[in-house]
């Protein structure tokens, strides 16, 4: 596992918009990010979720366990203390859809789910030209984050911007335009990892100019992860 190791000792704490979002990022996230990449091109990927517009693996069982250990204090302090201690999901991740073949749900940024203590990270380990993770507002009723209880006004809203206005074009939500503005974006450095609740309303930065292969060495390589309070 010391191919794996890692080191949040560049970890950076901060927050974003007068929402007050927490974000954190870390450079330099592993030790040897090429272990990595090299490792993701043995994977069988799949296209798993219709919203995500690439392909999909899991990571091993056992190096989510060994950064969860590593990880979990700097959640704690960032996200608020998971009394019970956090469970974490984790994927290889390849954007490979073209900007003209995305579906609707994927011209629009997205979250993660309602619940405001799921935090996600975003691991870049691409060397392409394309960039981070992009965050929004929805204009029209305001919102970055979603609930349960804002989730319904949201989507009815989106609803009655799209029917009175139409789809967005069939290119990656880069600035979110017409119906979101980007409030901040990470920008998705070699190796540089980024944490953040998965409420928010997020893309990725895609340049909707340049190819995206399905291999993990010359594509989008990212490592995904999802944390909750277990």
């Amino acid at each position: 596992m010391t191919d794996w190791a890692i080191s949040i000792d560049q970890a950076k704490l901060g927050i974003f918009s007068q929402q007050k979002h927490e974000f954190v990022q870390i450079d330099g996230f592993m030790s040897n990010p090429e272990t990595a990449r090299n490792c993701a091109v043995l994977q069988k990927f799949a296209k798993i979720t219709p919203q995500y517009p690439g392909l999909r693996a899991p990571l091993e069982s056992e190096i989510a366990i060994a950064w969860l250990e590593q990880l979990s204090p700097l959640l704690d302090k960032a996200f608020g203390e998971a009394r019970n201690g956090w469970a974490m999901r984790a994927w290889y991740s390849i954007v490979t859809t073209p900007a003209e073949e995305l579906l609707p749900i994927q011209r629009l940024p997205h979250v993660d789910g309602t619940d405001p203590n799921i935090v996600a990270m975003m691991l870049y380990l691409d060397h392409t030209d394309h960039g981070g993770t992009a965050f929004f507002r929805h204009k029209s009723t305001g919102l970055e984050s979603l609930t349960a209880e804002t989730f319904p006004s949201y989507r009815a809203a989106l609803e009655d911007d799209v029917r009175k206005h139409g789809l967005p074009e069939p290119v990656y939500a880069t600035d979110g335009e017409p119906y979101f503005e980007r409030i901040h974006a990470s920008d998705g450095a070699f190796n540089q990892a980024v944490l953040y609740r998965g409420n928010i309303l997020h893309c990725g930065v895609i340049d909707n100019n340049l190819p995206l292969p399905n291999d993990p060495l010359t594509g989008r390589l990212t490592i995904n992860a999802m944390f909750r309070p277990a």
